[in-house]
């Protein structure tokens, strides 16, 4: 088996299970300005260009093999997408080309956006 197979071959029902994987859209919006944290944004420029998110670099899916040097090793890379999909995809590829602290967006962008409204955002300010 290859690294790739290993690593598919490790995805059972406990690492699922366990939610290790994914962060909610709550935890999210909870890290957006963290030193710590690096948002991949993986819809495509067209998409990007209609929703922008400016705490996140917007690499289109097909586009991070030839990226990768602009992602950070030392950070947790939060994945995300419009459709979860293709988070995964980069989630399962990240990981498997040597990024350990990955996790894919446990939820549409739509919920992101609703944490991100000036309400929780001051709830988190205020809280955190």
């Amino acid at each position: 088996m290859d690294s790739f197979d290993t690593l598919i071959s490790e995805m059972d029902f406990e690492y699922f299970g366990s939610g290790e994987h994914a962060i909610s859209p709550e935890g999210a919006a909870k890290l957006v300005g963290s030193d710590t944290v690096f948002f991949l944004d993986v819809r495509t420029r067209n998409e990007a260009e209609c929703l922008l998110f400016p705490f996140a670099l917007n690499i289109p899916l097909n586009e991070v093999p030839s990226r990768l040097d602009e992602l950070p090793k030392d950070k947790l890379i939060i994945v995300f997408c419009s459709s979860i999909f293709r988070g995964a995809l980069i989630y399962g590829y990240l990981l498997h080309k040597g990024f350990d602290q990955v996790k894919g967006l446990a939820g549409p962008i739509e919920q992101l956006v609703a944490k991100l409204k000036p309400g929780p955002l001051y709830k988190n300010s205020v809280s955190g």
